[in-house]
């Protein structure tokens, strides 16, 4: 994996590049306001997310979209940012739900998911409010010419794929698909229980997958991550009916086809399967299976 390094001036003026994946990593070292923006096209402009580290003179970090206020997520973080030395930092952007974290750590501290959700191939970081910035910014491969501008290339979109894991771990590109009750990002999984397929929810700081069937919730240690997708995106079900382009991931031990989907339940976002039959999605949550009538499902 390559390393862009670039540094930024003090003029709140992004620098563009293509987005390499869902998940970008980076480590910056600024005073304060480490900004990045994510976009359609290798420009500012609406439809847009920016994220805002450190701002307010290192007080606060805010999530923003399309450049309007009231901003859209926002959190306490006294001393996010030094000129002392590089912190690490990841965001994850993918189907309207942008997270925010420290890098070694698993849970974001800042979080936003978009009813309006929209695809982004690109983005942008710059520093202002009188910080400069070094930025040492992972990437799928190294440039070939660090010194020289960037010039974007249009990006490959990928089709959703399953890639068999087990024991905890799950790729760089995996799928983002909740948020569970305390902060840690989820990933969308599957796992084989009683001659069924079922898509559920991998919860990183577990190590497992964990599938709803037959009233209970199953932790699984073989299981698949989704990964890629970048046009994929969350659609609600409108009375139990299953929307356009849903995108299988499973099936009953009847062989009836499950769909990804995801509902919000004390607190949590948490990812399950779609029963057409059942117009329902059941989710796995603190040990049950929970029906729930009012739930997204993935789209492709």
């Amino acid at each position: 994996m390559g390393v862009r390094e670039l540094k930024t001036e003090d003029k709140l003026e992004y620098q563009f590049f293509e987005l390499p994946g869902p998940n970008l990593k980076f480590q910056v070292r600024a005073n304060n306001d480490a900004h990045l923006a994510f976009t359609q096209a290798a420009g500012l402009g609406a439809p847009m997310y920016e994220v805002f580290i450190g701002g307010w003179n290192n007080t606060k970090s805010v999530i923003r979209k399309n450049g309007e206020k009231p901003d859209v997520a926002e959190v306490e973080t006294p001393g996010i940012l030094t000129g002392a030395g590089h912190k690490g930092f990841w965001i994850t952007v993918q189907a309207g739900s942008i997270s925010v974290g420290y890098d070694g750590e698993s849970n974001s501290f800042l979080h936003y998911t978009d009813p309006e959700p929209f695809p982004v191939y690109y983005y942008g970081v710059c520093t202002g409010w009188g910080a400069t910035g070094e930025w040492h910014i992972e990437e799928s491969a190294p440039s070939t010419d660090p010194s020289a501008p960037s010039e974007p290339q249009a990006l490959v979109r990928k089709a959703p794929s399953w890639v068999p894991t087990a024991g905890g771990e799950f790729p760089d590109d995996a799928f983002q698909g909740g948020q569970d009750v305390n902060g840690e990002t989820l990933y969308i999984a599957r796992a084989r229980h009683e001659d069924a397929l079922i898509p559920g929810k991998f919860v990183p700081s577990h190590s497992v997958c964990y599938v709803a069937f037959g009233g209970a919730e199953h932790a699984k240690d073989e299981y698949e991550v989704l990964c890629g997708g970048t046009d994929a995106t969350w659609v609600p079900a409108t009375a139990g009916a299953l929307p356009p382009n849903s995108f299988p991931g499973g099936n009953t031990e009847d062989g009836e086809t499950l769909y990804i989907g995801r509902a919000s339940h004390e607190g949590s976002l948490t990812i399950g399967k779609v029963q057409a039959s059942h117009n329902v999605c059941y989710i796995p949550f603190d040990g049950v299976e929970v029906p729930k009538d009012e739930f997204e499902v993935l789209v492709v």
